[in-house]
């Protein structure tokens, strides 16, 4: 009859009278086998739960729409505790791109990690064979713009940098001067911006994006700032700054990003412009 202690004279480890039959597999089977039961403890505690609220869903309206609303909040966040990945409107979308899902091939269950993804990144650079087409992050851009950023983007790609002022208050080229107005500009009317007040907020979210960039720099032709100088905005900054005001002449330029993201995702030749058709303004109120 062998002892409690003959396990010390075998030469193998102590075992733990606390470990279950997960414990007596290979790491991989392991992990699959309690990933397996924690999926079937769960669908049992759902079950249970579902069950009652399908019991008071049948006899009230208003349960069975609180039931929906369960349901979809629920699928969100198992979504997005599986995925990490869950868009503005709560829709599921790719755990990796599709370059990551080709070179982890079929058999990948779960999105890779950030150090797997430079590496595949890195490997993709090196392959001859890799065609990436379009830059991913193009889908991305589209998905933060509005229509009147892609309005402005389009002046842009068609007329080239936009001349802009900036009004200080106190003498050029001295410094300490006092900013009054910045990266004042004409491209809302010029683009045919429908909110032109939010043209600020349309610029800054462009240049958020590297989509366009300001320059210090003015446009070649100077006669293109009369117009800005002459604008209400302007004058009233420029009385409001004082007796040494001034205007400073910037200008506003699509990057190399943006450029190739217009070429590529805006229509932006003649014939295509007027495919998209015309919509008739809305009635006023």
């Amino acid at each position: 009859m062998s002892s409690p202690n003959d396990h010390h004279n075998s030469g193998g480890p102590p075992r733990d009278e606390r470990t279950g039959p997960l414990d007596s597999l290979p790491g991989l089977a392991r992990i699959g086998a309690g990933m397996w039961l924690r999926t079937a403890r769960w669908y049992v505690g759902t079950g249970a739960r579902v069950g009652a609220r399908l019991a008071r869903a049948a006899v009230s309206p208003e349960a069975a729409n609180e039931l929906a609303d369960e349901a979809a909040h629920e699928l969100r966040a198992r979504a997005r505790r599986l995925l990490g990945i869950v868009d503005s409107e709560g829709r599921v979308v790719g755990a990796f791109s599709d370059m990551f899902a080709d070179r982890l091939g079929s058999s990948a269950t779960a999105a890779p990690s950030l150090r797997e993804r430079g590496e595949l990144l890195l490997d993709a650079s090196a392959d001859v064979h890799y065609e990436q087409g379009t830059h991913p992050a193009y889908e991305r851009i589209l998905a933060d713009l509005a229509p009147d950023d892609a309005r402005i983007l389009r002046l842009l790609a068609g007329g080239g940098p936009q001349p802009a002022v900036d009004v200080r208050a106190g003498l050029a080229l001295v410094p300490g001067s006092r900013l009054v107005l910045q990266g004042y500009s004409m491209i809302g009317a010029e683009a045919g911006c429908r909110f032109v007040d939010q043209v600020p907020a349309y610029l800054n979210n462009l240049h958020r994006l590297g989509l366009a960039w300001f320059s210090r720099d003015p446009v070649r032709d100077r006669e293109r700032y009369q117009v800005i100088e002459v604008q209400p905005e302007v004058i009233e900054a420029l009385r409001a700054a004082g007796r040494f005001s001034h205007v400073v002449r910037r200008s506003i330029h699509l990057t190399p990003l943006g450029e190739d993201f217009c070429r590529l995702a805006l229509p932006l030749e003649t014939a295509e412009l007027e495919a998209l058709g015309s919509h008739q303004a809305p009635d006023e109120a």
